[in-house]
């Protein structure tokens, strides 16, 4: 090989080009995309659909130009729209406030040659993803890419919302069935107490009471009054139990009620109890004096088991028309351990329970004592849900042949 041959194998030769198919910026094929253009302008809706292709884009783009002509676009649906600013008789923002007001939650991207910065900043704040000049549309693609991307986000985000709302709707309804089902059992339960335990004691007693009567001997008579007081015990055991299980004294009226109740905690845990209220009647819906009755019990029993308390006070207010019961200690406090415990289920009682008459339950506590409070709105939807309850329960339920004065007889 000569000199000239070796010269000529390293002459540079002419390019060849080729024309690729559009592609993404990893070597993915196209995205293809539906998108609607609201422009005015052929020239500058082709240059549009030249960088959406650039960009790897492969649009079936429609190009509209009027309103009326948007209202008809809009029954479809559109993975992307793009608007210019200016249009004849409306505007790009007008056109935006129009597919927000149907609902529509499709990526929008302003494409104006004549934009402000208050312009821009109004359109991002009327839900716009992006805005872009005429003059640079290099990150047109990519921009419309993201916007797709965080609107998928966004309607997935709604949906899981969306999904959590209706979740915590059926638990709401849930506990409120499991509510009203745990008190028509124990209405079931202390109407069978009174019923038959109830009847029996008061049977044995009159047997005891003859065989008094009747003992040949002192010795017989003592024991049985020995068995006397162990049937009055047992029976008070009973109205207590029946108490517990089903409040009678609320027919009182829920002020009364817990006055009782904090009289009667106080003497049973010698703790200095205190209760005070701004009424002494109170208007109060179907199942809220229940929910509060119940409420202050818990908090009552709580404070006797873990407060290591001296004092406590219980009071009743209303006011706005919001019903508001306040317990109050001077125990330990509670700890935040306190507060997590995985069972501990007191606590969270109290808010499911208030929960299904729409209220709720706040908790201060420090080293100094602990405040539970719940507040009960008197009007909604939610309050109600132990209608009838104890007026279908007094109906079947005969006279307690116990003290009339007795705030916790039966019936």
């Amino acid at each position: 090989m000569d000199r000239r041959q070796r010269v000529s194998d390293f002459t540079p030769q002419p390019p060849v080009v080729a024309v690729a198919p559009a592609s993404g910026a990893d070597g993915l094929p196209p995205v293809r995309l539906k998108v609607l253009h609201i422009e005015d302008n052929e020239e500058d809706a082709a240059l549009v659909a030249i960088h959406l292709h650039r960009g790897g884009i492969n649009a079936d783009i429609h190009r509209i130009d009027t309103e009326v002509a948007l209202s008809d676009a809009l029954h479809e649906d559109w993975d992307l729209i793009l608007s210019d600013y200016n249009l004849p008789g409306y505007s790009g923002l007008a056109a935006l406030d129009k597919i927000r007001a149907l609902g529509k939650l499709v990526p929008f991207i302003l494409v104006s040659g004549e934009i402000g910065e208050d312009i821009a900043v109004q359109a991002m704040r009327n839900g716009a993803n992006d805005y872009l000049l005429k003059s640079n549309l290099t990150r047109l693609a990519p921009a419309a890419l993201l916007a797709i991307e965080a609107n998928r986000i966004r309607i997935a985000k709604q949906r899981a919302d969306l999904a959590l709302s209706r979740s915590r709707q059926q638990l709401r309804e849930l506990a409120q069935h499991l509510q009203t089902s745990i008190e028509q059992e124990r209405a079931a339960i202390a109407r069978e107490i009174h019923d038959d335990v109830g009847g029996a004691l008061t049977a044995i007693k009159f047997d005891l009471a003859w065989i008094a009567r009747h003992a040949p001997n002192a010795q017989i008579a003592d024991r049985v009054q020995q068995a006397l007081e162990s049937v009055n015990h047992a029976h008070e055991a009973s109205q207590r139990i029946m108490h517990n299980l089903r409040p009678a004294i609320l027919e009182q009226g829920l002020v009364p009620a817990l006055q009782w109740m904090t009289d009667r905690f106080g003497k049973r845990t010698g703790l200095q109890a205190r209760f005070r209220t701004s009424q002494e009647q109170l208007e109060l819906p179907a199942g809220v004096p229940l929910v509060a009755y119940r409420f202050a019990q818990e908090a009552l029993t709580n404070v006797s088991k873990h407060a290591q308390a001296t004092q406590v006070s219980v009071d009743v207010t209303q006011a706005g028309g919001v019903l508001s019961i306040e317990v109050t200690d001077n125990g330990r406090g509670l700890s935040a351990d306190d507060l997590a415990k995985a069972r501990s289920f007191g606590i969270r009682g109290l808010h499911e329970r208030a929960e299904t008459v729409g209220g709720w339950v706040d908790i201060s506590s420090n080293p100094g004592g602990t405040t539970l409070i719940l507040s009960v709105p008197l009007s909604g939807p939610e309050n109600g849900f132990i209608d009838q309850l104890f007026t279908n329960l007094d109906a079947d339920t005969p006279a307690s042949d116990t003290d009339p004065d007795d705030p916790t007889v039966w019936g």
